[in-house]
């Protein structure tokens, strides 16, 4: 259904530090910039961008916005350790199991990226 995701970014560089810790946390590669600036990282089939707004306004996070990348628990927690360390901020419960007394228990973590754009590492069990 999705061709691609993508979130902007004041500061393409500190992006590029923080995206490439949590893409390889969970097992891809350091992201590359295309002719026009904006980083790329493709993993599992899916492509990722980030890049400066194309209308020369601020990049601002979008309200209610979450982007979901999926992974095991182990890469959520390498994942969600390496976005912290690396200028995010955690958000949210800590990283763990929710919803363990329904059908559908889920492993999440959720960070924001250092220009405030919500991210969450999934994990759907049984």
């Amino acid at each position: 259904m999705y061709s691609h995701m993508m979130v902007g970014s004041n500061d393409i560089e500190r992006s590029k530090k923080f995206y490439d810790a949590l893409f390889n946390a969970m097992g891809g590669r350091d992201g590359s910039v295309d002719p026009k600036g904006r980083l790329v990282y493709v993993h599992n089939g899916g492509v990722f961008l980030v890049t400066k707004p194309i209308d020369g306004s601020p990049a601002t996070a979008g309200n209610g916005c979450t982007i979901g990348f999926a992974m095991t628990p182990e890469q959520a927690d390498a994942w969600h350790a390496a976005g912290v360390a690396n200028g995010g901020t955690a958000v949210e419960d800590p990283p763990g199991v929710r919803g363990a007394d329904t059908a559908t228990p889920m492993y999440l973590a959720y960070l924001r990226d250092p220009d405030g754009n919500k991210l969450c590492a999934l994990h759907r069990m049984g």
